[in-house]
C-alpha cells in the first residue's frame, strides 16, 4: 500500500485506531488497540491511549468529605455571598436612617422586615428569615459577619455550598420560631447571630463526626451564650433557637445517615435531606403554634405600629 506522503507500508502492519494513515507497532496496554505515538499516554504500567485515559477519569469517583461534598481548596462562595446581602442590607438601612449606628431609625426596610412576634401573626410571614438580614448598628453588623467568615469558610468546604446554605437558613429559621414562642409578642428582634449559632453548633457536631476535639467550640458557644445571659437586650431565644436548630441540621447529615445504615453515597444523602426537611417541619410547627396562642388571646386586635423598637432585642 502507498500512502499519500509516498511512504510505502506493509499490509500487515497494524496502524493507529485513531489516525489509520499511520502504521505503528504500539499497543495501548489497558484495550490493546494500537495507537501511535501521539495518541498513547505514560501509564503506571505500559501506555494507555487517550480514550482509555478519558474513560479511566470518568470512572474515578471523586473524592467527598464526611458532608458528601466533593473534597478540594473551592472558593466559599455562599459563605461570601451572605456577607455580601448583609452588607448591603445595613447599607440600605442607614442609607434611609441617614445614621451608621441609628440605621433601625427611619428606615422602611428596616421596619417592613424586623420580627415582631405580634406582626408575623397578623400575616406578615416574610418577617421570619428578612429579620435574620438585619442589624442594629455596625458594631453588631461586623460582629455577626466576623463570626460567619470565621466558622462558614470551613463548614462550607465540609458540606458543600447547597448544604451550608440550607443550615444557615434552617438556622435562622429556628431562632426566629424560638423567638415567636418564647419572646415578648411586641419585642423587635433582628440580626444573623440566630444562623451564626446554627453555624456554632454544626462545627461542634462536625467535629465530632471528623474525631477531632470539640472543646474549642464548646467554649465559644459556652462564652456565648454566658454574654446573651448577662447583658439586657440580647435575644437569648433567638441564639437558642438557632444552635438547635444549626445543630440538628448537622446531625441529620453527618449522623443519622450511618445511623439508619445507608447503602451508598446517594441514599446517604437523602436521609440527610430528609432529616433536614424534618427540623423545617419541627421549626414551622412552633412557629404556626406560636401563631395560633397569639391571635387567640383577646389583646389581639391587629399589628402594632413599629417605628423605633422598644426594647431593641438583637441576637449578637
Amino acid at each position: 500500500m502507498v500512502w499519500h506522503d509516498g511512504r510505502v507500508s506493509n499490509p500487515l502492519t497494524p496502524t493507529c485506531v485513531r489516525h489509520p494513515d499511520r502504521p505503528t507497532g504500539l499497543a495501548c496496554t489497558r484495550c490493546g488497540r494500537p495507537a501511535c505515538p501521539e495518541c498513547l499516554r505514560p501509564a503506571a504500567v505500559g501506555q494507555h491511549c487517550v480514550d482509555c485515559v478519558r474513560q479511566g477519569q470518568q470512572d474515578v469517583r471523586p473524592v467527598r468529605t464526611v458532608g458528601g461534598a466533593r473534597a478540594g481548596a473551592a472558593v466559599p462562595y455562599v459563605t461570601y455571598g451572605l456577607i455580601a446581602v448583609n452588607v448591603l442590607v445595613y447599607v440600605i438601612t442607614a442609607a434611609q436612617a441617614g445614621s451608621p449606628m441609628d440605621n433601625y431609625r427611619g428606615s422602611s426596610v428596616f421596619r417592613e422586615f424586623v420580627l415582631v412576634p405580634l406582626l408575623v401573626a397578623d400575616g406578615e410571614w416574610w418577617r421570619l428569615l428578612g429579620s435574620g438580614f438585619l442589624h442594629y448598628g455596625a458594631i453588631h453588623l461586623l460582629v455577626n459577619m466576623f463570626a460567619l467568615y470565621v466558622v462558614g469558610r470551613d463548614l462550607e468546604q465540609v458540606l458543600g455550598r447547597v448544604r451550608f446554605g440550607c443550615v444557615y437558613l434552617v438556622s435562622l429559621l429556628g431562632g426566629s420560631a424560638a423567638v415567636m414562642a418564647l419572646s415578648d409578642s411586641v419585642t423587635a428582634t433582628a440580626g444573623a447571630s440566630g444562623a451564626v449559632y446554627g453555624l456554632f453548633g454544626a462545627v461542634t457536631v462536625t467535629l465530632i463526626r471528623l474525631r477531632q476535639s470539640p472543646t474549642p467550640m464548646l467554649v465559644v458557644i459556652g462564652v456565648n451564650v454566658l454574654i446573651s445571659f448577662s447583658i439586657p437586650g440580647i435575644s437569648l431565644w433567638g441564639h437558642l433557637g438557632g444552635l438547635a436548630a444549626g445543630t440538628l441540621s448537622a446531625l441529620g447529615i453527618l449522623f443519622v445517615p450511618g445511623w439508619l445504615s445507608a447503602r451508598d453515597q446517594r441514599s446517604a444523602q437523602r436521609i440527610g435531606w430528609a432529616a433536614l426537611g424534618a427540623v423545617v417541619v419541627v421549626c414551622v410547627a412552633v412557629i404556626i403554634a406560636s401563631v395560633l396562642s397569639l391571635r387567640s388571646q383577646p389583646v389581639f386586635e391587629g399589628p402594632p405600629a413599629v417605628t423605633a423598637p422598644t426594647p431593641v432585642q438583637a441576637p449578637r
